[in-house]
């Protein structure tokens, strides 16, 4: 009985976790970053460790603000939603502005800023998390009324709209995602998610006619070997990556595709890197931490003491698990090539402080949680309360 009540607060500690589980991906990350770049670092950069080092001061800062924003109670949040969703629109904006926007493959993704650059899509994501988890949670008695989903609607679209025009289709897609779910936690009725799912679906090939290129990538999803050295390059060599590492992988650090045959092997690509060194068992690995990382987050979210802490929780987790899906989808050719990181190991340091930042209020969140329990055990033992709540019954 000792033993098996030990395990059970052993997996009830979700923070503890979600901690763990992080820091775990972020240092296999890293590993991972170094492995896929060092070459292309070397060549490009003559700094093997290019790579590595702006993955290594990423994860210092989001370790830290991991750490801070575990021990600031969440429920102090709300009165920040809007200004961080006005100053993340103006970081959408300032990317169009010549000198501060960094343009980089024919797109305008980020700012330079002094010393470094950000990616404002990648906040942006987060930002819309914590305003509509403020909103539903103010709103959930009349989210039934239509008119009541228009400031989501209006937040989300434009997020959706200043995305598109870097432009980046993925961020776009994953915001639209995490809009409909946020929609569909919050109460909306089912009539008017459907209504708003179907023009969400049409819009996805109007975007990719709308764009010679985005037709040719889907050209190529659809037989890359129809053009192998323009638009179905980069998947036939992902698909070479994955295919060479069988089920324990050629090894570690001996990836043959990152010899610059396989683009953004470091960053969007990773996974088949990982494929390819580790094999089937250390995809598999990889993805067994995802997913344990999301279901500790979902209790979370189950077990919250607020709405607000309910759809916060939700929110993060449905942001990992979106996008961890749909990268993995991209990379094993399960949809149409297209730009998305890796949540935690892709190179890239806005994504890695920006999710374990996320991670930090996650931890806050179940920290709550578990605090409001602890004083309900030990109030339920004083007399008084026992007196009272005799009274009630």
């Amino acid at each position: 009985m000792k033993i098996l009540k030990s395990q059970k607060t052993l997996f009830k500690n979700n923070a503890k976790w979600i901690f763990s589980l992080t820091l775990v991906l972020v240092v296999f990350g890293a590993i991972m970053v170094y492995s896929a770049s060092f070459y292309s670092a070397s060549r490009n950069y003559n700094n093997q460790y290019f790579f590595l080092i702006k993955q290594l001061l990423g994860i210092a800062v989001g370790t830290a603000f991991m750490i801070i924003l575990s021990k600031i109670d969440y429920n102090r949040l709300p009165k920040f939603s809007i200004p961080f969703v006005i100053v993340t629109f103006i970081l959408l904006g300032l990317v169009f502005v010549p000198g501060i926007g960094v343009e980089n493959y024919g797109a305008r993704r980020w700012i330079r800023l002094v010393g470094f650059t950000i990616q404002p899509s990648e906040l942006a994501k987060f930002a819309f998390v914590l305003f509509c988890s403020v909103y539903l949670s103010k709103n959930y008695e009349k989210i039934k009324n239509f008119k009541k989903l228009l400031p989501i609607l209006i937040a989300g679209c434009g997020y959706c709209l200043m995305i598109i025009l870097e432009p980046n289709m993925s961020i776009t897609m994953c915001m639209g995602l995490v809009m409909l779910f946020m929609l569909f936690i919050g109460g909306a009725s089912f009539k008017h998610f459907l209504i708003l799912c179907v023009p969400f679906i049409l819009l996805v090939p109007v975007l990719i006619l709308i764009e010679p290129y985005r037709l040719l990538r889907l050209l190529a999803f659809i037989d890359p070997w129809a053009s192998p050295k323009g638009e179905g390059y980069q998947l036939i060599q992902s698909f070479f990556s994955i295919s060479n590492g069988g089920m324990f992988g050629v090894g570690l650090f001996n990836s043959r595709q990152k010899f610059l045959f396989l683009p953004f092997a470091e960053s969007d690509f990773i996974f088949a890197i990982i494929c390819e060194e580790l094999g089937l068992v250390g995809a598999i690995f990889v993805i067994l931490i995802f997913a344990l990382l999301i279901t500790f987050g979902v209790k979370v979210a189950i077990n919250a003491k607020n709405r607000f802490g309910c759809y916060l929780a939700s929110g993060i987790v449905s942001v990992i698990a979106i996008q961890t899906i749909l990268n993995i989808a991209v990379v094993t050719g399960s949809i149409p090539p297209t730009g998305l990181p890796l949540p935690f190991i892709s190179s890239g340091s806005t994504s890695i402080v920006v999710f374990m930042s996320a991670m930090g209020v996650l931890c806050n969140i179940d920290k709550q949680n578990r605090s409001q329990e602890v004083n309900q055990q030990l109030m339920s033992k004083t007399p008084f309360f026992s007196l009272k709540r005799k009274k009630k019954l």
